[in-house]
């Protein structure tokens, strides 16, 4: 009875998380006219945080949970484990509490109070690693926790797992090459570099002759939560150096101005990661005679309160 039982178990949980795949993706895309213009330049923005969990997170968590749950890593008798700058983890357990999974999660104490607020609020369980380590150093607490107790947890590893990038290539790359047939540059910025790595990806095989610009913060000491300066991060495992044909950097200071002028201009109110993804844009389309841009803005400001009040 037992066995049946868990069979009965685990096609129920299977059914749930098919179930949730309509509240993933298919995001609205928003064209800048006010924050920036120029003749025969374009630049588009996917508005991430229209999804379950509210940022671009969502396409990979989601993923990464359903491929577990197919493959039989995962199932309400183990808990999730990852490390996370906030996002990610987020997503894992909007998706997690409605399937009944528990989650665990790795989080550098110096993520915002927001995020901390909404991730408690979910129920997750929050195991606070070094300020000064960032995610590399929550990347090596869980690992830690994964190797020491391997029956209680599965330890997703977003920044090795492939299935992170691969939601991006199934499903962002072709919402954007759908809805703007005529790309010609696709910018994103690097955490995980799950959105860049997918994205870009499919884009390339759809048509080689669009351009893959990387983003970066300028320097390792940055405001910019969950980004990668790969001269001094650790490199995820999952990011291809080869991929992008060009490799752009971006300040903080740069990004938190184009918080201030997208409220005014464009009436948003966006994170400092989505606005550091225009302000890279704006760079390139500083650089180029025309062309069409396409970022993405992961979230929205709901989750950066604090810094928000301070520029505003």
């Amino acid at each position: 009875m037992q066995g049946i039982q868990h069979i009965q178990d685990d096609v129920s949980l299977l059914t749930k998380v098919k179930s949730l795949q309509q509240e993933v993706g298919n995001t609205p895309l928003f064209r800048i006219t006010r924050l920036y213009s120029k003749n025969k330049v374009s630049i588009f923005a996917k508005l991430e945080w229209e999804q379950l969990g509210g940022s671009v997170k969502a396409r990979a968590a989601y993923n990464i949970i359903r491929q577990a749950i197919e493959n039989g890593e995962l199932n309400r008798n183990k808990i999730l484990l990852d490390a996370t700058s906030g996002n990610t983890g987020i997503a894992y357990a909007t998706i997690a509490r409605q399937l009944g999974i528990k989650v665990a999660l790795c989080l550098p104490e110096n993520a915002s109070t927001e995020r901390k607020q909404i991730l408690e609020a979910l129920g997750a369980e929050i195991i606070y690693t070094s300020k000064f380590e960032g995610t590399d150093g929550a990347q090596i607490v869980a690992k830690e926790l994964a190797q020491k107790f391997p029956f209680k947890y599965f330890y997703a590893s977003q920044y090795t797992n492939v299935n992170n990038w691969k939601a991006h290539y199934f499903t962002t790359a072709l919402e954007i090459f759908k809805e703007v047939p005529g790309i010609t540059h696709f910018i994103a910025g690097l955490g995980t570099s799950g959105t860049f790595t997918g994205t870009g990806k499919r884009l390339k095989a759809l048509n080689s002759s669009i351009q893959l610009i990387a983003l970066q913060p300028d320097m390792p000491m940055h405001g910019l939560e969950g980004w990668k300066h790969l001269e001094t991060a650790a490199v995820p495992a999952i990011y291809d150096p080869l991929l992008p044909d060009a490799v752009m950097e971006v300040s903080t200071e740069s990004a938190y101005e184009v918080i201030k002028q997208m409220s005014v201009t464009e009436g948003l109110l966006i994170s400092p990661s989505s606005a550091a993804n225009l302000a890279g844009a704006i760079k390139l389309a500083n650089q180029i005679d025309e062309g069409t841009i396409v970022t993405v803005l992961p979230d929205n400001a709901d989750k950066y309160k604090e810094i928000i009040n301070q520029l505003l």
